[in-house]
Protein backbone atom coordinates (compact mmCIF):
# COMPACT_ATOMS: atom_id res chain seq x y z
CA UNK A 1 0.00 0.00 0.00
CA UNK A 2 2.80 2.82 1.17
CA UNK A 3 4.65 1.63 -2.10
CA UNK A 4 1.27 2.56 -4.29
CA UNK A 5 1.16 5.47 -2.74
CA UNK A 6 4.89 6.32 -3.69
CA UNK A 7 4.11 5.72 -7.14
CA UNK A 8 0.63 7.91 -7.30
CA UNK A 9 3.24 10.83 -5.67
CA UNK A 10 6.23 10.18 -7.98
CA UNK A 11 3.55 10.23 -10.96
CA UNK A 12 1.29 13.21 -10.20
CA UNK A 13 4.49 15.51 -9.95
CA UNK A 14 5.56 14.29 -13.20
CA UNK A 15 1.64 15.19 -14.67
CA UNK A 16 2.15 18.44 -12.86
CA UNK A 17 5.51 19.29 -14.59
CA UNK A 18 4.24 18.65 -18.05
CA UNK A 19 0.87 20.39 -17.74
CA UNK A 20 2.48 23.29 -16.22
CA UNK A 21 4.60 23.87 -19.56
CA UNK A 22 1.96 23.43 -22.03
CA UNK A 23 -0.15 26.27 -19.83
CA UNK A 24 2.40 28.62 -19.48
CA UNK A 25 3.14 28.59 -23.68
CA UNK A 26 -0.51 28.71 -24.24
CA UNK A 27 -1.73 31.70 -21.83
CA UNK A 28 1.03 33.18 -23.75
CA UNK A 29 -0.18 32.64 -27.03
CA UNK A 30 -3.71 33.34 -26.27
CA UNK A 31 -2.71 36.76 -24.36
CA UNK A 32 -0.73 38.13 -27.47
CA UNK A 33 -3.56 37.08 -29.28
CA UNK A 34 -6.27 38.82 -27.66
CA UNK A 35 -3.97 41.73 -26.55
CA UNK A 36 -4.49 40.76 -22.59
CA UNK A 37 -2.31 41.34 -20.04
CA UNK A 38 -0.47 38.22 -18.82
CA UNK A 39 -1.46 39.56 -15.81
CA UNK A 40 -5.25 39.33 -15.76
CA UNK A 41 -5.18 36.36 -17.74
CA UNK A 42 -3.30 34.37 -15.13
CA UNK A 43 -5.59 35.45 -12.75
CA UNK A 44 -8.75 34.63 -13.56
CA UNK A 45 -7.43 31.22 -16.07
CA UNK A 46 -4.84 30.07 -14.19
CA UNK A 47 -5.60 31.20 -10.22
CA UNK A 48 -9.06 30.35 -10.75
CA UNK A 49 -7.53 26.50 -12.53
CA UNK A 50 -5.03 25.80 -9.94
CA UNK A 51 -7.24 26.71 -6.97
CA UNK A 52 -9.80 24.06 -8.08
CA UNK A 53 -7.87 21.40 -5.73
CA UNK A 54 -9.12 23.63 -2.36
CA UNK A 55 -12.71 24.45 -3.51
CA UNK A 56 -12.69 20.86 -4.07
CA UNK A 57 -10.96 20.33 -0.79
CA UNK A 58 -13.35 22.94 1.02
CA UNK A 59 -16.72 21.49 -0.44
CA UNK A 60 -16.12 17.95 0.85
CA UNK A 61 -14.72 18.98 4.19
CA UNK A 62 -18.01 21.40 5.15
CA UNK A 63 -19.91 18.76 3.97
CA UNK A 64 -18.29 16.25 6.10
CA UNK A 65 -18.39 19.26 9.04
CA UNK A 66 -15.05 19.18 9.23
CA UNK A 67 -13.71 22.69 7.67
CA UNK A 68 -11.30 23.24 9.89
CA UNK A 69 -9.48 21.14 7.40
CA UNK A 70 -9.71 23.52 4.58
CA UNK A 71 -9.12 26.22 6.85
CA UNK A 72 -5.23 24.82 7.48
CA UNK A 73 -5.06 24.13 3.95
CA UNK A 74 -5.81 27.96 3.04
CA UNK A 75 -3.79 29.55 5.89
CA UNK A 76 -0.40 26.65 5.16
CA UNK A 77 -1.35 27.24 1.19
CA UNK A 78 -0.74 30.95 1.16
CA UNK A 79 2.46 30.90 3.51
CA UNK A 80 3.50 28.18 1.21
CA UNK A 81 3.06 30.14 -2.14
CA UNK A 82 4.43 33.78 -0.55
CA UNK A 83 7.84 31.91 0.35
CA UNK A 84 8.18 29.23 -1.22
CA UNK A 85 6.89 29.25 -4.71
CA UNK A 86 8.31 32.83 -5.37
CA UNK A 87 11.24 32.30 -3.76
CA UNK A 88 11.88 29.20 -5.54
CA UNK A 89 10.69 31.49 -9.09
CA UNK A 90 12.85 33.98 -7.98
CA UNK A 91 16.05 31.65 -7.93
CA UNK A 92 15.61 30.29 -11.11
CA UNK A 93 14.47 33.12 -13.08
CA UNK A 94 16.87 33.54 -15.51
CA UNK A 95 17.21 37.57 -15.15
CA UNK A 96 18.35 37.39 -11.70
CA UNK A 97 14.52 37.81 -10.12
CA UNK A 98 11.40 38.36 -10.44
CA UNK A 99 11.05 42.08 -11.76
CA UNK A 100 7.27 43.77 -10.73
CA UNK A 101 7.22 47.25 -12.91
CA UNK A 102 3.57 47.48 -13.91
CA UNK A 103 1.30 49.33 -11.88
CA UNK A 104 -1.14 46.48 -11.95
CA UNK A 105 1.32 44.26 -9.80
CA UNK A 106 2.03 46.91 -7.39
CA UNK A 107 -2.01 47.87 -6.94
CA UNK A 108 -2.15 44.65 -6.83
CA UNK A 109 0.19 43.65 -4.02
CA UNK A 110 -1.24 45.43 -1.77
CA UNK A 111 -5.11 44.05 -1.98
CA UNK A 112 -3.18 40.66 -1.66
CA UNK A 113 -1.37 41.34 1.99
CA UNK A 114 -4.79 42.64 3.25
CA UNK A 115 -6.73 39.78 1.71
CA UNK A 116 -4.62 37.18 2.89
CA UNK A 117 -4.87 38.41 6.74
CA UNK A 118 -8.22 39.47 6.64
CA UNK A 119 -9.33 35.37 7.07
CA UNK A 120 -6.87 36.02 10.38
CA UNK A 121 -9.19 38.74 12.08
CA UNK A 122 -12.63 37.20 11.15
CA UNK A 123 -11.40 34.08 13.02
CA UNK A 124 -9.92 35.35 16.09
CA UNK A 125 -12.99 34.67 18.20
CA UNK A 126 -12.35 31.43 17.19
CA UNK A 127 -15.35 31.34 14.82
CA UNK A 128 -15.84 32.04 10.41
CA UNK A 129 -19.65 32.65 10.39
CA UNK A 130 -21.71 32.53 7.40
CA UNK A 131 -21.66 36.38 7.80
CA UNK A 132 -17.67 36.38 8.05
CA UNK A 133 -18.35 34.19 5.05
CA UNK A 134 -20.07 36.95 2.80
CA UNK A 135 -17.95 39.32 3.89
CA UNK A 136 -15.29 37.55 2.15
CA UNK A 137 -17.55 36.75 -0.98
CA UNK A 138 -17.80 40.39 -1.10
CA UNK A 139 -13.60 40.96 -0.87
CA UNK A 140 -13.42 38.77 -4.11
CA UNK A 141 -16.07 40.63 -5.77
CA UNK A 142 -14.46 43.95 -4.91
CA UNK A 143 -10.99 43.02 -5.93
CA UNK A 144 -12.16 42.00 -9.14
CA UNK A 145 -14.39 45.01 -9.83
CA UNK A 146 -11.53 47.03 -9.24
CA UNK A 147 -9.17 45.09 -11.44
CA UNK A 148 -11.31 45.85 -14.77
CA UNK A 149 -12.64 49.24 -14.07
CA UNK A 150 -9.54 50.71 -15.89
CA UNK A 151 -8.80 48.86 -19.44
CA UNK A 152 -5.55 49.10 -19.42
CA UNK A 153 -5.51 47.18 -16.44
CA UNK A 154 -6.27 44.21 -18.68
CA UNK A 155 -5.73 45.21 -22.31
CA UNK A 156 -1.86 46.22 -23.72
CA UNK A 157 -0.50 47.24 -27.08
CA UNK A 158 1.88 44.88 -28.60
CA UNK A 159 4.91 46.14 -30.80
CA UNK A 160 4.03 44.54 -34.30
CA UNK A 161 7.12 41.75 -34.25
CA UNK A 162 5.17 41.18 -31.47
CA UNK A 163 1.87 40.59 -32.75
CA UNK A 164 0.36 37.29 -33.70
CA UNK A 165 -2.32 37.21 -36.30
CA UNK A 166 -5.72 35.82 -34.84
CA UNK A 167 -6.54 32.13 -36.38
CA UNK A 168 -9.37 30.59 -34.77
CA UNK A 169 -8.34 27.13 -35.51
CA UNK A 170 -5.16 28.00 -33.44
CA UNK A 171 -7.30 30.06 -30.68
CA UNK A 172 -9.56 26.69 -30.52
CA UNK A 173 -5.94 24.36 -30.28
CA UNK A 174 -4.50 26.40 -27.36
CA UNK A 175 -8.39 27.02 -25.16
CA UNK A 176 -8.33 23.07 -25.72
CA UNK A 177 -4.45 22.54 -24.42
CA UNK A 178 -5.76 25.10 -21.31
CA UNK A 179 -8.92 22.78 -20.82
CA UNK A 180 -6.76 19.69 -20.82
CA UNK A 181 -4.02 20.91 -18.95
CA UNK A 182 -6.11 22.68 -15.82
CA UNK A 183 -7.98 18.76 -15.66
CA UNK A 184 -4.21 17.34 -16.10
CA UNK A 185 -3.18 19.96 -13.21
CA UNK A 186 -6.49 19.19 -11.30
CA UNK A 187 -5.56 15.34 -11.26
CA UNK A 188 -2.14 15.52 -10.41
CA UNK A 189 -3.03 17.84 -7.57
CA UNK A 190 -5.52 15.31 -6.11
CA UNK A 191 -2.67 12.60 -6.51
CA UNK A 192 -0.58 14.09 -4.67
CA UNK A 193 -3.08 15.46 -2.07
CA UNK A 194 -4.07 11.70 -1.60
CA UNK A 195 -0.60 10.61 -1.13
CA UNK A 196 0.37 13.20 0.83
CA UNK A 197 -2.36 12.78 3.16
CA UNK A 198 -2.21 9.03 3.45
CA UNK A 199 1.39 9.31 4.98
CA UNK A 200 0.26 12.39 7.32
CA UNK A 201 -2.13 10.03 8.81
CA UNK A 202 0.28 7.34 9.61
CA UNK A 203 1.80 10.21 11.75
CA UNK A 204 -1.21 10.88 13.52
CA UNK A 205 -1.53 14.58 12.78
CA UNK A 206 -3.93 16.92 14.26
CA UNK A 207 -6.22 17.63 11.52
CA UNK A 208 -5.71 21.63 11.23
CA UNK A 209 -1.87 20.73 10.67
CA UNK A 210 -2.69 17.93 8.18
CA UNK A 211 -4.48 20.91 6.01
CA UNK A 212 -1.47 23.56 6.87
CA UNK A 213 1.22 20.88 5.27
CA UNK A 214 0.04 17.75 3.81
CA UNK A 215 -3.07 19.07 1.91
CA UNK A 216 -1.65 22.58 1.54
CA UNK A 217 1.24 21.55 -0.36
CA UNK A 218 -0.27 19.55 -2.47
CA UNK A 219 -2.62 22.27 -3.95
CA UNK A 220 0.08 24.18 -4.14
CA UNK A 221 1.98 21.93 -6.55
CA UNK A 222 0.11 23.27 -9.90
CA UNK A 223 1.06 26.92 -9.06
CA UNK A 224 4.62 26.17 -7.95
CA UNK A 225 4.94 24.01 -11.03
CA UNK A 226 3.62 26.82 -13.78
CA UNK A 227 5.74 29.28 -11.62
CA UNK A 228 9.24 27.44 -12.15
CA UNK A 229 8.24 27.25 -16.19
CA UNK A 230 6.88 30.83 -16.10
CA UNK A 231 10.34 32.24 -14.34
CA UNK A 232 12.48 30.08 -16.96
CA UNK A 233 10.57 32.05 -19.58
CA UNK A 234 11.14 35.37 -17.79
CA UNK A 235 7.06 35.45 -18.03
CA UNK A 236 7.18 37.23 -14.57
CA UNK A 237 3.30 39.07 -15.12
CA UNK A 238 2.32 35.04 -15.40
CA UNK A 239 3.97 34.05 -12.41
CA UNK A 240 2.40 37.33 -10.04
CA UNK A 241 -1.12 37.08 -11.61
CA UNK A 242 -1.05 33.11 -10.51
CA UNK A 243 0.50 33.48 -7.63
CA UNK A 244 -1.49 36.75 -5.86
CA UNK A 245 -4.85 35.41 -7.65
CA UNK A 246 -4.54 31.94 -5.60
CA UNK A 247 -3.98 33.68 -2.06
CA UNK A 248 -7.11 36.26 -2.99
CA UNK A 249 -9.15 33.18 -4.24
CA UNK A 250 -8.53 30.91 -1.80
CA UNK A 251 -8.50 33.51 1.39
CA UNK A 252 -11.92 34.75 0.39
CA UNK A 253 -14.18 32.86 -2.45
CA UNK A 254 -13.22 29.55 -1.40
CA UNK A 255 -13.34 30.17 2.22
CA UNK A 256 -16.22 32.42 1.69
CA UNK A 257 -18.06 29.62 0.11
CA UNK A 258 -16.74 27.13 2.77
CA UNK A 259 -18.02 28.75 5.59
CA UNK A 260 -21.33 29.42 4.13
CA UNK A 261 -21.89 25.68 3.79
CA UNK A 262 -20.59 25.07 6.97
CA UNK A 263 -19.24 27.81 9.40
CA UNK A 264 -16.00 27.23 11.01
CA UNK A 265 -15.43 26.95 14.65
CA UNK A 266 -12.27 26.87 16.19
CA UNK A 267 -12.09 25.39 19.68
CA UNK A 268 -8.29 24.96 19.59
CA UNK A 269 -6.22 27.58 18.01
CA UNK A 270 -2.91 25.92 19.39
CA UNK A 271 -2.06 24.41 16.20
CA UNK A 272 -2.50 27.89 14.04
CA UNK A 273 -1.01 29.96 16.56
CA UNK A 274 2.82 29.82 15.13
CA UNK A 275 0.91 29.46 11.02
CA UNK A 276 -0.68 32.56 11.89
CA UNK A 277 2.60 34.42 12.70
CA UNK A 278 4.09 33.15 10.21
CA UNK A 279 1.52 34.05 7.47
CA UNK A 280 1.90 37.58 8.29
CA UNK A 281 5.53 38.08 8.57
CA UNK A 282 5.15 35.92 4.41
CA UNK A 283 2.56 38.54 3.56
CA UNK A 284 4.54 41.85 4.44
CA UNK A 285 8.21 40.46 3.62
CA UNK A 286 6.48 39.71 -0.04
CA UNK A 287 4.96 43.36 -0.20
CA UNK A 288 8.77 44.86 1.25
CA UNK A 289 10.48 42.92 -1.24
CA UNK A 290 7.96 43.49 -4.08
CA UNK A 291 7.59 47.63 -3.46
CA UNK A 292 11.74 47.70 -3.22
CA UNK A 293 13.25 48.48 -6.53
CA UNK A 294 10.07 46.92 -8.10
CA UNK A 295 12.20 43.15 -7.96
CA UNK A 296 12.17 40.25 -6.20
CA UNK A 297 15.60 39.70 -6.71
CA UNK A 298 17.66 35.88 -5.67
CA UNK A 299 18.57 37.00 -2.47
CA UNK A 300 15.12 37.96 -1.02
CA UNK A 301 14.29 34.89 -2.44
CA UNK A 302 16.54 33.14 -0.74
CA UNK A 303 14.98 34.92 2.78
CA UNK A 304 11.70 33.46 1.77
CA UNK A 305 12.66 30.00 1.31
CA UNK A 306 14.25 30.66 4.80
CA UNK A 307 11.12 31.97 6.19
CA UNK A 308 9.35 28.74 5.60
CA UNK A 309 12.17 26.57 6.81
CA UNK A 310 11.77 28.66 10.09
CA UNK A 311 8.11 28.22 9.92
CA UNK A 312 8.66 24.36 10.00
CA UNK A 313 11.16 23.89 11.91
CA UNK A 314 9.08 26.78 14.74
CA UNK A 315 5.56 24.26 14.45
CA UNK A 316 7.64 21.39 14.84
CA UNK A 317 9.56 22.51 18.08
CA UNK A 318 6.28 23.76 19.67
CA UNK A 319 4.06 20.70 19.26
Amino acid sequence: MVFLYILIFIGSCVILTFAGKWLVDALSRIALILSLKEFVVAFFIMALGTSIPNLMIGIVSALNKVPVLSFGDVVGANIFDLSIVVGLAALVSRSGGLSCQSRTVQGSSFFTIVIAMLPLFLIFDGNLSRVDGLLLLLSFVTYALWLFSKKERFSKTYDDKNKVPFSLRGFFKDFVIILGGLGLLLAGGWGVVKSATFFAHTFNMPLGLIGMFVVAIGTCMPEAFFSFHAARKNQDWLIFGNLMGSVVITSTLILGIVAIIYPIQIDDFSPFAVARLFLIVAVIAFFVFLRTGCVITRKEGMILLGLYLAFLITQILTR
